[in-house]
């Protein structure tokens, strides 16, 4: 953990995946609204509606957050979950089901750690669309910390066929988001 506590120091640019299929307008600004109230001005991509990957179900609207910050990743992660909770997700929520949010982090500056709760980068973020080209809408020449590709590198080299979205309008931002 040595490497955490070194990647602690100094500010961090962090990039978090948000998305959810239950209210998701709804769930989607409360998370927006509450990140901005603890991590300040927001970076958001465009949202896009997509099949639910790993089950059947309705529709997730997804998007990418991005923000600067110079806690530690592993506090990070807890407000983003307590911000799930405020969003009416469950401790328990099943992996794989409807969700009323779920947030989690992508990038955290250059770390790369393998720990459990906390692996990154996030490994699904070269694997699903969803997590992919919101994060390219927002940080397209952002280089991935362990592929040294940009994300738009990524993304053009991405099965964008097999994994379709479509963009959504999501309601009006808050006063500390802007997106992109």
């Amino acid at each position: 953990m040595a490497k955490e506590q070194a990647m602690t120091l100094g500010v961090h640019e962090v990039f978090v995946a948000a998305g959810s299929n239950v209210q998701p307008f709804v769930a989607l600004r409360t998370a927006l609204d509450a990140l901005a109230k603890i991590y300040g001005p927001l970076k958001v991509s465009p949202a896009y509606r997509n099949a639910p990957a790993g089950f059947v179900g309705e529709d997730f609207i997804n998007l990418a957050i991005g923000f600067d910050t110079n806690e530690p990743a592993v506090l990070v992660r807890e407000r983003l979950q307590q911000v799930e909770a405020l969003c009416g997700r469950p401790p328990d929520a099943p992996k794989w089901g409807p969700r009323r949010m779920d947030l989690d982090i992508l990038l955290y500056g250059e770390l790369i750690s393998d720990e459990p709760g906390l692996v990154l980068p996030r490994p699904d973020l070269v694997r699903r669309a969803y997590m992919l080209k919101p994060m390219t809408d927002i940080a397209p020449d952002l280089r991935h910390p362990t592929l040294g590709k940009t994300m738009r590198e990524l993304w053009e080299a991405f099965d964008r066929d097999a994994h379709p979205l479509v963009p959504v309008e999501l309601p009006s931002t808050s006063a500390g988001a802007t997106s992109r």
